[in-house]
């Protein structure tokens, strides 16, 4: 049994729940310290500093937090950080000027452009043309190609950050039942992707479900890994998961009482084997992979 504090709760709220808790900023800080030795190496071994540089349109609350959080999670790894900060009025042609100017900049080795853009922004033109060799978040259509053909250049960093987790907490995936549920083009789509490859945390049988799904929590009950990725609060509750399942929430909505998932935690961790929290789940890992990412960008354009 477990003793649990919600973060970001005004009345300090603890409850005792049966499944083992995935914590993945402890994993994080566990990969990162790791990550900062190898950038270490790559350093001292090439007088080359590994680069990201971050693209934030607006004034958008999450995503200044995400960006300021990516940047100092960089400065601990030992990469460096570039901020590029423009109105929320700009044109879309601008910030593809931007997004050309740092494909020739040798100094940078990977390119961030945080999501969403304000709706005058064509995102998909603007993700198009990043180069795939600079694609850290990898949404290229080419390397969105190489992971589907599994021979991937970049591995999406939540979709990544989710398969770190469950490899090295040791939950088994080959053969097991896998359902998605979001079919989105950063989490729900890719992440089926790679649990349908062969190998380590891999060979799943996967199943994706959507906002058009029919008897969802049928299917949900099937699940010996379940993992939640729709932005709906609480949407999945104890009586669709099966006793024992591995449960992922990469859900992270703002409510009233703080930041919750989109799986009733409370509930859910009397029934699953395994949970992860919010906030401290995913979201830390997701950060660790988009290092993860810099530096093997880094690493091939020094090739």
């Amino acid at each position: 049994m477990y003793l649990i504090w919600f973060e970001g709760v005004e009345n300090d709220e603890r409850i005792t729940v049966s499944a083992i808790i995935l914590n993945g900023k402890e994993l994080a800080a566990e990969l990162q310290a790791d990550l900062a030795v190898e950038v270490a190496e790559f350093i001292e071994n090439n007088g080359v500093f590994p680069c990201l540089a971050a693209v934030l349109v607006g004034e958008n609350p999450a995503s200044q937090i995400y960006v300021r959080n990516k940047r100092q999670a960089c400065e601990h790894a030992g990469i460096e950080s570039q901020l590029h900060h423009l109105e929320a009025e700009v044109t879309t042609e601008t910030l593809l000027h931007l997004v050309h100017q740092l494909n020739k900049a040798p100094e940078v080795h990977g390119i961030l452009v945080q999501l969403p853009l304000p709706r005058q922004i064509d995102e998909t033109r603007v993700l198009h043309a990043v180069n795939p060799l600079k694609d850290v978040d990898a949404f290229h259509p080419e390397n969105v190609g190489r992971l589907v053909q599994g021979r991937p250049r970049f591995l999406p960093c939540t979709p990544h950050g989710i398969q770190q987790l469950l490899l090295r907490r040791g939950v088994p995936v080959g053969g097991k039942h896998v359902v998605i549920v979001g079919r989105s083009e950063i989490v729900g789509k890719p992440l089926a992707n790679m649990l349908l490859q062969r190998g380590p945390g891999a060979d799943a049988t996967v199943t994706i479900c959507h906002s058009r799904t029919e008897r969802l929590a049928e299917l949900t009950r099937q699940a010996d890994i379940l993992v939640v990725a729709v932005g709906r609060p609480r949407l999945v509750t104890a009586d669709m998961v099966k006793p024992g399942a591995v449960v992922v929430d990469v859900g992270m909505n703002r409510v009233p009482e703080g930041l919750v998932g989109d799986v009733d935690f409370e509930g859910v961790c009397q029934v699953a084997g395994m949970i992860t929290p919010v906030p401290g789940g995913v979201g830390p890992l997701t950060i660790t992979m988009l290092l993860h990412n810099t530096l093997a960008a880094a690493r091939m354009q020094q090739a």
